[in-house]
C-alpha cells in the first residue's frame, strides 16, 4: 500500500515541467473518477443491484466456455494487479512513465481490467444455496454492505488519496516532495493485516442467493487474495525488515481474534 522506490529517470525534466504538472493532475483526477465508477459498479455487479448487467446477467454460453471465459478475466485482472504493484516493475516502468503518474496509471489500468470483466462476464445461473428465510436474506445483504463499508473505510484509514494516485500528482502540482515511507498501523490495522482483503471476501461471500458463476468469482477472487497478500508482505517486509516481521506475529492477517505468522 506504501509507494516505496523514489528514483531519477531521463524524463525527470519532461516531468517538471509546468504544463506536465498541470496535465499530469487532471490526469490523475480522471483515472480516479474511472476508478470510484468502477468500485461502485462492481458493489452492484456483486450484489445484483442497480446496474444494468451483474454477475448473474448476461450472454448464455455453455457451461465450459462460461468457466474458461470467466477465468481468463480475473487472470488477466490478477496479472495486471500483481505485477504492476511490484518493484521491479516499478523499477523499469518509471523509465517511460513519469513517476508522479505512475500510481494513476496503475490504478487507471486496475480498473480498465474490472469494467472488461463485467462487460464480458458470463453467468453461471445455478443455485448452489438460496436463503428462503427473509429476515436472514436481509442480514446477509446487510452483511455485505458491511463488507464493501470495510473496504472504504481502511483505504482512508492508510490515506484513500495516495492509494488511488491522487495525493502524489497534487504534491508534483505544487512541487511539494513525497514523504519517505513510514511504517504506522491505525485502527483497524491493530487487529487484522489487511482489513481491505477482509472487507473484499466479506462482500463477495455474503450472498442470500449463491450461484454457481457468483461462487466461481468468490472463490477465485479469495485465492488471488492470499496470493497477493503473500506479495505484498514479501514488499514490506523488504521495505520495513524487522519492524514488519514483528507485526505480523502480533496482529492476525484477516481473523481478528486468531494469531496468523
Amino acid at each position: 500500500m506504501t509507494q516505496i522506490d523514489h528514483q531519477v529517470h531521463p524524463i525527470g525534466p519532461v516531468a517538471g515541467s509546468r504544463i506536465f504538472k498541470f496535465i499530469a493532475f487532471l490526469y490523475g483526477i480522471a483515472a480516479y473518477l474511472v476508478f470510484f465508477i468502477t468500485i461502485l459498479y462492481a458493489i452492484g455487479f456483486v450484489m445484483g443491484l442497480v446496474v444494468p448487467k451483474t454477475i448473474d446477467t448476461g450472454t448464455d454460453t455453455p457451461v465450459a466456455e462460461a468457466i474458461i471465459i470467466n477465468l481468463l478475466l480475473m487472470a488477466l485482472f490478477a496479472v495486471q494487479h500483481s505485477v504492476m504493484a511490484r518493484r521491479q516493475f516499478k523499477a523499469w516502468w518509471t523509465q517511460y512513465v513519469p513517476k508522479p503518474v505512475e500510481r494513476s496509471t496503475y490504478v487507471l489500468f486496475a480498473s480498465l481490467s474490472l469494467l472488461l470483466l463485467f462487460w464480458q462476464w458470463r453467468p453461471l445461473p445455478r443455485v448452489v444455496w438460496d436463503v428462503a428465510n427473509p429476515d436472514l436474506a436481509v442480514t446477509i445483504v446487510t452483511l455485505s454492505l458491511v463488507g464493501w463499508v470495510l473496504v472504504f473505510t481502511s483505504t482512508f484509514i492508510i490515506n484513500h488519496f495516495e492509494l488511488f494516485g491522487l495525493h502524489q500528482v497534487t504534491n508534483h502540482l505544487v512541487g511539494k516532495e513525497a514523504s519517505p515511507p513510514r511504517f504506522k498501523t491505525p485502527l483497524l490495522y491493530k487487529f487484522v493485516r489487511h482489513p481491505i482483503y477482509l472487507g473484499f471476501i466479506i462482500a463477495f461471500w455474503a450472498a442470500p442467493v449463491m450461484t454457481a458463476g457468483h461462487l466461481l468469482f468468490a472463490a477465485v477472487t479469495t485465492a488471488y487474495i492470499f496470493v497477493g497478500i503473500a506479495l505484498e508482505e514479501h514488499d514490506l517486509i523488504d521495505l520495513f525488515g524487522d519492524e514488519y516481521r514483528q507485526y505480523k506475529q502480533r496482529v492476525s492477517m484477516l481473523i481478528p481474534w486468531r494469531k496468523s505468522v
